[in-house]
């Protein structure tokens, strides 16, 4: 299965490094927070917010990356002063409900966002970000797990896309890259 992943990723990986450069990456969306509100990108805006796109029943990749992401927007905010806005979409709406997403996202820290909403509402997001995922079978009858593309999103102030990042980008260069970024978009003023 994490073959599986890491191919459906390389395949999907040039398209999304084009996608610095567009404009057709992110929008609009209107979700379910961890307390059961309903939120929409604009409840966001004011700080710039990582985006990734997973599912709590995951057994490794998701919590790896989401600790990993917690440190990244730690170490951001001590170089700029900026704090991001950690932001967990699932992919696997039927199990994640705004109670079981609510202790999940609180293991990573209490700034973490935990979104959720119907199956259409999470196809919409994950469209507007080029994110795969594909519910895979296994084990006994109704069992199953989530594919998905594994990549960071950086938005800014705004909501808007700024930049993206894979697992293999090491989190020091995520830091200086998004560090760059504030100060190009004006959040942080230049040393």
């Amino acid at each position: 299965m994490r073959m599986q992943t890491l191919i459906v990723a390389a395949a999907l990986a040039p398209t999304l490094l084009l996608a610095a450069t567009r404009t057709d990456v992110g929008g609009s969306f209107k979700l379910t927070d961890q307390s059961g509100r309903a939120v929409t990108d604009q409840t966001y805006h004011g700080k710039p917010a990582l985006l990734y796109f997973g599912f709590s029943s995951c057994p490794d990749v998701c919590p790896t990356d989401l600790a990993r992401m917690a440190r990244i927007a730690r170490q951001t905010q001590q170089a700029t002063g900026v704090a991001l806005t950690p932001i967990f979409v699932t992919v696997d709406p039927e199990r994640d409900t705004p109670a079981k997403l609510k202790p999940y996202v609180a293991v990573f820290g209490k700034d973490f966002v935990g979104l959720t909403g119907t199956p259409a509402q999470i196809k919409g997001i994950t469209d507007k970000y080029h994110v795969f995922y594909k519910k895979v079978p296994y084990g006994k009858q109704g069992q199953y797990t989530m594919d998905h593309s594994t990549f960071m999103f950086l938005l800014d102030g705004k909501g808007r896309y700024q930049d993206h990042f894979g697992r293999s980008v090491d989190e020091a260069t995520v830091v200086q890259r998004i560090s760059a970024e504030l100060k190009q978009t004006g959040a942080v003023a230049a040393k």
